[in-house]
């Protein structure tokens, strides 16, 4: 199965997203890009549900994109503070597809330094 097919198991992959991805498995072996591909998709977030979890955030439960991203502390900031008074919920709902990029990007890392690691 080659880089291409591969890819194709990431649905809703934006451009920018999908060259992070390519640059991340230059130099991979076909059972290491596997391996990456599996690895990153079952943690990868989309734009479209930071989205929805921020604009859930707006009708009551504030903070919880941040959570899902793993800004645990950053989300206890925002249920405290109804989302800073709902701006900081706006924001980080126009923001939505940028959070989403930059948490993928620190999954795409800690992944590729777990497969260093297990030097496959």
């Amino acid at each position: 199965m080659d880089q291409k097919d591969l890819l194709m198991m990431l649905p809703r992959l934006s451009p920018e997203e999908l060259m992070m991805i390519q640059n991340s498995m230059a130099g991979l072996s076909d059972a290491q890009a596997r391996q990456f591909v599996t690895m990153y998709s079952t943690n990868r977030k989309d734009g479209q549900t930071m989205l929805l979890l921020a604009l859930i955030g707006l009708l009551g439960v504030a903070g919880i994109q941040r959570f899902v991203i793993g800004q645990t502390a950053m989300g206890v900031v925002f249920l405290l503070t109804v989302g800073f008074c709902g701006i900081g919920t706006i924001i980080d709902a126009v923001n939505a597809n940028k959070l989403a990029m930059e948490y993928n990007q620190s999954e795409a890392m800690r992944v590729l330094s777990m497969l260093k690691m297990m030097g496959n």
